[in-house]
């Protein structure tokens, strides 16, 4: 049994498929990247399946148990974390009552919930940065705090919105080194990246969205061969090559 399945998930919005019949599965501690052009219905399919909008027709089921339906607050205690591409840090807070804030889902005691996020802090090169305000960031560190917000949840799955995109490559190296580990601690990553480059290297499966549909599945090598994908999506493979 997968962790995650999705079947048959549509979602419209007045009228038009956002989201069209899509299936697709990810396994505990794989990492599979979510790829396609502007428009193809990525974000919108992260959207359904961490509750954020109502599923028109589809099951999303997690670690066996069907969650289509459930609210988002639901869904993230159930083990589902999630970054925003659009970063959303309560600015007014510090680094470290941003992710105690999320902690405290999964830990009731504030003390727990403290303790908790310190250590997701000094896991994700934060802890220098914990009393400053979440609003003040730099780029870099705000990505940073999206992903240590989720962790604090603890999730068996990691939906990952851009989490590299606007960071130099010696910004992003750490952090891929850093998805490598949370991926080998059995927790599974499912994310959405337009650093090509970087997706292909991370990933161990690639799914190609267009136009709200599954257009191709496959390791990277397979899915960056594929004509169909080259055509829709790719442009020419010594484009690839040098993204």
């Amino acid at each position: 049994m997968s962790l995650l399945e999705v079947t048959h998930l549509s979602k419209s919005f007045s009228g038009l498929r956002a989201v069209d019949d899509v299936d697709f599965q990810v396994e505990a501690g794989e990492i599979v990247g979510l790829i396609g052009p502007n428009g193809a219905g990525k974000t919108t399919l992260f959207n359904l399946v961490a509750g954020r909008i109502p599923v028109d027709t589809g099951r999303v089921v997690f670690d066996g148990e069907d969650i289509t339906g459930w609210t988002p607050h639901a869904i993230a205690r159930r083990g589902i974390g999630r970054t925003f591409q659009l970063m959303r840090p309560f600015a007014s807070m510090t680094v470290r009552d941003n992710v105690t804030v999320a902690a405290a889902s999964s830990s009731p005691r504030l003390e727990t919930a403290r303790e908790l996020a310190d250590a997701v802090l000094d896991r994700v090169a934060l802890a220098g940065m914990a009393d400053e305000f979440a609003g003040a960031l730099p780029t870099a560190a705000r990505k940073r705090l999206e992903l240590a917000r989720a962790l604090a949840l603890d999730p068996q799955l990691l939906l990952l919105d851009e989490v590299l995109s606007g960071l130099t490559p010696a910004e992003r190296e750490p952090l891929l080194e850093l998805l490598v580990e949370i991926a080998d601690e059995g927790r599974a990553l499912l994310l959405v990246e337009h650093v090509m480059a970087a997706v292909m290297r991370l990933s161990q499966r690639i799914l190609v969205l267009h136009h709200g549909q599954l257009l191709a599945a496959g390791t990277p090598d397979e899915v960056t061969s594929d004509p169909d994908v080259i055509e829709a999506y790719l442009g020419e493979e010594e484009q690839l090559a040098g993204s």
